[in-house]
């Protein structure tokens, strides 16, 4: 005689598999929209605080850079004209090539110091 409900046994089982690459996939997404956050926050501040340096009469590649955390200092370029101080950062991603298309991007500007002001 056969068990009531028997032919149910393993189901369970079998919709967790089905159902953790959805799971994956939505981890993989959530994980990278907070890297994208997160390095435009970073380049937020890293153009701002290249636009202080323009202002104040120092180098603001180097003002941009250094207020970078070290992970980030190889992700990113950096240019300035006139004051203004433009960021490019490309976020940590667990897919090669998903960094590139995903890079996000800052400007800032600050009157440049005059040569010869006192900062």
């Amino acid at each position: 005689m056969a068990e009531p409900g028997g032919h149910e046994r393993g189901q369970a089982a079998v919709e967790l598999l089905a159902g953790l690459p959805a799971l994956l996939a939505a981890g993989l997404a959530a994980f990278q929209l907070l890297a994208v956050g997160w390095s435009l926050s970073l380049a937020d501040g890293a153009a701002e605080a290249g636009a202080l340096a323009a202002a104040g009469g120092t180098d603001p590649l180097r003002a941009a850079r250094e207020a970078l955390p070290g992970w980030a200092r190889d992700r990113v370029r950096v240019r300035e004209s006139g004051g203004e101080v433009t960021v490019e950062l490309r976020p940590p991603s667990p897919l090669p090539g998903l960094s590139e298309r995903l890079a996000v991007t800052s400007h800032a500007w600050a009157r440049p110091a005059k040569a010869g002001a006192a900062p």
